[in-house]
């Protein structure tokens, strides 16, 4: 069997620009809605915020339209759980005209450019699961994809009131036994009417249920390549709390000639931050710390004083610069001013000849932050393009801020609801 590339090779004389604008293959075909169902304080808001981040950063436009920001917005300062209890009729007219307005803004930028609509809210009872359903997908023909969080274990929603929803908006000036106490009693106001997704009534739906934060997971019916990229980011993360280390490698030999990727040793000044960095983790005392590097020397030896289990990842290499690897930035601009131009024009989208661009970087760190999301305590020691892509997650950046990102140290606290 014979293979043939779908791409033209180039000829002697032919000009680099017709390859060095990246292209990105469309992943939705069809704009999506992802909706949340769950009884409160089983972190979806921490769900809808992570999966619309990861969402974005990989190129798909991704907003989150939370229900209790619209409800928040309609109604004087909250006085208590009884605005929840299934028999207050007012509240109840109040709180189905939220949901309507945060479906009618999903519907809206959906159809203005949008991709995926993330709608967080309880969703808990069948008929507004039904509502969404006739909405999006039979008046608008978009998909919709419910994600469900189940949990039963009482040291995680404990876990989940103690840190976020006594601060929340709701609580502002409230004691804070206070506002434990009644947040319980929105729960239960909430489980007396809740009917959960379940294959009997909702067999023809596309949904995933995540049982106590990730001990196992319940996948029916997925529908297209975006809800099998939701559902295997979803089974990665976790929510045990950690800290990443992100930091470039030390001063390298050609970082002092001013020159762009290769494979050189540090200079004195990166040993010199290498032996700095090995006395910061002693004195921080991580706990069980993994290290990880790439496959260049620059990097390996940033580590090298570092006494911790250390694994040297090829995916974590700098970026491919091509035709331009080994030049200072003045010989691109002397020796290919055409390229020079086109990559100052957009950074992210620029391929060099022969190379990578930013979006092909984030392509394949996406494995990373799969492995990343599964770790505990990490430090990552890589290089400048591939720490602004890595930071450019983590920090919610855009592609076009995060190539201007400038990277030195960064620390990451994760915890359950951040």
């Amino acid at each position: 069997m014979s293979l043939k590339s779908s791409v033209p090779l180039l000829n002697k004389g032919d000009s680099w620009d017709l390859f060095c604008i990246a292209s990105c293959p469309t992943v939705v075909q069809c704009p999506t809605v992802i909706a949340m169902v769950g009884l409160p304080a089983r972190g979806k808001t921490y769900i809808s915020k992570k999966l619309t981040r990861y969402l974005n950063w990989i190129g798909i436009k991704t907003k989150v339209f939370n229900v209790g920001e619209y409800r928040r917005a309609a109604t004087d300062k909250y006085k208590s759980h009884d605005f929840f209890r299934p028999d207050n009729k007012e509240a109840l007219e109040i709180r189905h005209k939220c949901a309507l307005l945060a479906i009618e803004d999903a519907r809206a930028y959906l159809s203005s450019g949008g991709e995926v609509a993330v709608v967080d809210a309880t969703n808990t009872a069948r008929e507004r699961r039904k509502l969404l359903v006739d909405f999006f997908t039979v008046q608008n023909n978009f998909k919709l994809f419910f994600v469900e969080s189940l949990c039963d274990d009482p040291s995680i929603i404990e876990a989940n009131i103690l840190e976020v929803k006594i601060c929340s908006p709701d609580y502002i000036g409230m004691d804070k036994n206070e506002a434990v106490g009644d947040f319980l009693q929105r729960i239960k106001h909430y489980d007396q009417t809740y009917e959960k997704l379940d294959y009997v009534h909702d067999r023809n739906m596309s949904f995933i249920q995540i049982f106590n934060q990730g001990e196992r997971f319940l996948v029916n019916k997925l529908a297209g390549h975006l809800q099998s990229r939701v559902v295997y980011y979803l089974m990665n993360i976790h929510v045990l709390p950690r800290t990443i280390y992100l930091t470039r490698h030390g001063e390298s030999l050609m970082n002092l000639e001013g020159k762009i990727g290769g494979d050189s040793d540090l200079s004195d000044r990166g040993w010199q931050y290498a032996r700095s960095l090995s006395e910061f983790v002693k004195n921080e005392n991580i706990q069980d710390l993994k290290v990880w590097t790439s496959e260049m020397k620059r990097t390996k030896q940033t580590a090298q004083y570092i006494d911790s289990p250390t694994e040297h990842w090829k995916t974590l290499n700098e970026i491919d610069a091509g035709i331009c690897e080994g030049m200072t930035y003045e010989e691109i601009h002397d020796k290919h001013p055409d390229e020079f131009a086109l990559r100052d024009q957009d950074k992210f989208h620029y391929r060099y000849p022969g190379g990578e661009s930013y979006q092909d970087l984030v392509a394949r760190l996406e494995p990373v932050i799969m492995e990343l999301e599964r770790q505990e305590n990490v430090m990552v020691i890589c290089h400048q393009a591939v720490a602004r892509c890595l930071l450019a997650y983590f920090q919610d950046k855009n592609s076009e801020s995060r190539n201007e990102i400038n990277v030195i140290f960064f620390q990451s606290n994760s915890s359950s609801y951040h």
